[in-house]
């Protein structure tokens, strides 16, 4: 056995809390190899021994699986927050063999017969719960879609396009990472860095230093900016120099597109063997494929979704540009439009000027230790949990990294998470996200496994004897990751298959996610996370009714940028290719040229670093953004409906959403758990209201 051969192998079999302290690229091909060598035997004793029933066949194939899926599982975390060559190689090493066992297992044809005996079985009498009929026709759905019915060159050409694409992810999301990570605009001169905010001036500093200029400072420099979006983004909204934003906006547009750093290709490839997978399986479309697995019935109804919210917001967003333009020109802009390097430091001009508060006047309440704990203080308020701090009680990947246990009111032990907050832009992978190590799971023995979750952020490290203090855009990114981990780990179901966030379709799962950004404008929630970095006091009043003054601010321009990713990404997974689109960058510029009020530049290569649809989940499926946040803000609305000054009622409706969204997870179809929480479909009404928008004939 793997733990009897490698007894001090961290990877041989992955304890509740894994050792991240002893783990090392070396470790991983040996451990894993001898987990893949265990679990091919055992599926393979499973086909000829098994019973066409739960426990004789879908529990003992899961449980045959779990010690190597782990193990890969955690691997794959260490490249995305620990990226080197060493972890690329043996992610590298080991991706072909993974991959070429879950396609055994999911076209082994054996299995495949059995479950549908299972289901036919549980039709004529049955004996499955729920979420168990779910984790069924999902098993069956999927071992379709992994090429089950497909024999001789079908299956051979559809497993080497797996084998294929697993490959071009990997090294998409590789090419990406080297590219931000290399990029650097140094500022020496203190006259660009005059009007900088002092956590801007510290964090470039920072990573100057780190780039092997011991002298800089806060206060002289140099300054390096890179492509991150915790020196990035501050930079083009406050830097006065405009050669510099202009330098940096197109750097920023072209990453990933140039040199022996370029996913062009990749992005090419990729939609092609996306479009011959779909159709090796009967599908017109890869879109089509990757709707029957998603709430939206198909590819027309997303198309009117979207355009119902663009015919929304087109004309308040033309205002807006408009009235941008008019307020840069009054404050001495001498050109006649403006460029997307002018778009953000203007926009934070007006902001400023027309609410009368800084980014940086409101970051000085946002210290990220008193913002955790105020998010704590709203999970027990709304849900009834207690979150403690538990460092040192689990081993961890870097010294940033925290760790959490999760309890109920009465005390039982619901579940544990880690949480690594701060941008590392050599070795950590852009953007934020939520995985789950464990998942709530009801075992043979009867002993119940617990969820284990991670929580990635990318925020703004601490500065020179500065405590991390949060943007606010930081703050809601931080409730937003920690809503996916609370329906991770508030999970009912004791079925791993639909425990938690597994089995939720993916135009959902945002839905739990996004409702907890709401709680960032409640005035009650704000002020009981804020605290003075100087004065200790809480966000006063006055500054918390200019920021909800601020809310709407350009938001018909922000909701059309993410109706135009979600249609480029359904217009390339639907419609291309067509001989007006000669390539897939004219897809994005066609839609670009229907949707955004501000034009892309013409050497635009966003789809090289869009990762979301070309290393991540969200192929066909990125409009799940804006259809999960109708049902988070309709979620939030009931809320809004009790009374948010009414304490008894917040803390039902909260304990009646815990008991539907956070804990009916995958078990249940998403429409279902919806209905369950509000008593009726939801509306898009709340979505628009929030937005301050007013809702078209065709909503």
């Amino acid at each position: 056995m793997t733990q009897n051969t490698l007894p001090d192998n961290p990877f041989a079999r992955i304890p509740d809390l894994p050792a991240f302290d002893r783990m090392q690229p070396e470790q991983a091909e040996p451990a894993l190899r001898a987990l893949l060598d265990e679990a091919t035997a055992a599926v393979a004793r499973l086909e000829q021994t098994h019973l066409p029933t739960w426990d004789g066949l879908v529990d003992p194939l899961a449980r045959a699986c779990e010690p190597l899926f782990d193990a890969w599982g955690i691997l794959s975390h260490l490249l995305a927050v620990m990226n080197s060559d060493g972890w690329r190689q043996a992610h590298n090493a080991l991706q072909p063999a993974i991959v070429t066992f879950s396609l055994q297992v999911s076209q082994s044809p054996i299995v495949y017969h059995s479950l549908l005996a299972l289901r036919d079985a549980d039709r004529a009498h049955p004996t499955l719960t729920g979420p168990r009929r779910r984790i069924l026709a999902s098993m069956i759905r999927s071992a379709e879609q992994a090429g089950v019915g497909l024999e001789g060159e079908a299956r051979t050409r559809f497993n080497a396009i797996q084998q294929e694409l697993a490959g071009l992810f990997t090294a998409f999301s590789n090419t990406l990472l080297d590219a931000v990570k290399t990029y650097t605009l140094w500022v020496s001169d203190p006259r660009d860095a005059a009007g900088w905010p002092a956590s801007l001036l510290s964090a470039a500093a920072e990573a100057a230093r780190q780039a092997g200029k011991p002298e800089a400072t806060a206060t002289d420099g140099p300054w390096r900016i890179t492509l991150d979006d915790a020196t990035a983004a501050p930079f083009l909204k406050h830097c006065r120099n405009r050669a510099l934003r202009e330098e940096l906006c197109r750097a920023s547009a072209t990453k990933a597109s140039s040199g022996a750093l370029d996913n062009s290709s990749r992005v090419e490839r990729i939609l092609s063997l996306r479009r011959e997978m779909a159709g090796l399986l009967g599908y017109a479309t890869y879109a089509e494929l990757s709707l029957s697995r998603k709430m939206a019935p198909s590819v027309a109804d997303v198309d009117r979704f979207s355009a119902s919210l663009a015919d929304a917001a087109r004309e308040p967003a033309r205002r807006e540009q408009a009235e941008l333009l008019a307020f840069a020109r009054e404050h001495g802009f001498i050109e006649a439009a403006l460029s997307p390097w002018d778009v953000p430091f203007w926009a934070e001009r007006e902001r400023e000027a027309r609410f009368d508060y800084s980014e940086e006047e409101l970051r000085a309440y946002f210290p990220f230790p008193r913002v955790l704990d105020g998010l704590f203080e709203l999970a027990e308020r709304l849900f009834g949990v207690r979150i403690e701090a538990a460092d040192g009680a689990a081993s961890v990947w870097h010294p940033d990294v925290r760790f959490f246990r999760v309890r109920d009111a009465d005390g039982t032990p619901l579940a544990n998470f880690y949480l690594d907050p701060y941008c590392r832009p050599a070795t950590k992978r852009g953007g934020a996200w939520m995985d789950a190590f464990h998942t709530r799971d009801r075992r043979p023995d009867g002993s119940l496994q617990l969820p284990l979750a991670v929580l990635v952020c990318n925020q703004t490290p601490p500065g020179e004897g500065r405590p991390p203090l949060m943007r606010f855009d930081e703050v809601n990114t931080l409730f937003h990751e920690f809503g996916h981990a609370l329906q991770h780990m508030l999970t009912g179901v004791e079925d791993a298959g639909a425990s938690g966030i597994n089995n939720i379709e993916w135009d959902a799962v945002e839905v739990a996610s996004q409702f907890m950004e709401n709680w960032c404008h409640d005035r009650a929630t704000l002020r009981g996370l804020s605290r003075h970095i100087e004065t200790d006091a809480q966000l006063p009043d006055d500054l918390f009714l200019k920021l909800e003054a601020a809310r709407n601010y350009r938001a018909a321009s922000n909701l059309l940028r993410q109706l135009f990713f979600g249609v480029t990404d359904m217009d390339l997974h639907a419609r291309y290719p067509q001989p007006k689109w000669p390539d897939a960058n004219a897809v994005k510029c066609d839609a670009a040229s229907r949707l955004l009020p501000q034009p892309l530049l013409p050497e635009d290569r966003l789809l090289c670093g869009f990762a979301h649809l070309f290393a991540g989940g969200y192929a066909a499926g990125y409009y799940g953004y804006k259809w999960s946040e109708v049902l988070s803000a309709d979620a939030f609305a009931a809320f809004e409906e009790a009374g948010l000054d009414q304490e008894a009622a917040v803390r039902a409706t909260g304990r009646r959403y815990r008991a539907t969204i956070l804990a009916l997870g995958g078990g249940t179809p998403p429409e279902d758990v919806f209905e369950a929480f509000r008593g009726r479909a939801p509306s898009v009404d709340a979505l628009l209201r929030h937005a301050g928008l007013k809702p078209p004939r065709s909503c």
